[in-house]
């Protein structure tokens, strides 16, 4: 076990009869740590990428939020009939009225179909 060892330590493993395959083994060993430290360090930068969209989302939604409870008290008659009179206009003291027009081809068939035509 000690001569293992030693042989080892010394490297007489690449430099023996079989050593081509031991130097294949090594490359290919090689190879997988590298493609293995490239993937984890891709998922790490995925992981950090992840985490900033959340938060942008999370930024995102209580921007709507706000900008929504904003529209809606805007959207509120009394808020819109203030910005109005800043610009002078006021509300009608005066109800609208309703204007009726009648043909004269077709006056009689017109109020027959909708009784709220007639005078």
């Amino acid at each position: 076990m000690k001569t293992g060892l030693l042989n080892i330590l010394k490297g007489t493993f690449l430099i023996s009869g079989d050593a081509p395959k031991n130097w294949l083994f090594i490359i290919f060993t090689s190879f997988l740590a590298t493609v293995m430290i490239g993937s984890s360090h891709s998922a790490d930068k995925k992981v950090h990428q992840i985490a900033a969209l959340n938060e942008e989302v999370k930024e995102l939604r209580s921007e709507f939020v706000d900008v929504r409870s904003d529209m809606q008290q805007l959207k509120l008659e009394s808020t819109v009939m203030h910005i109005v009179e800043r610009n002078g206009l006021y509300p009608s003291e005066v109800p609208p009225k309703q204007i009726k027009v009648k043909s004269q081809t077709n006056s009689k068939s017109q109020t027959d179909l909708n009784p709220q035509i007639r005078e």
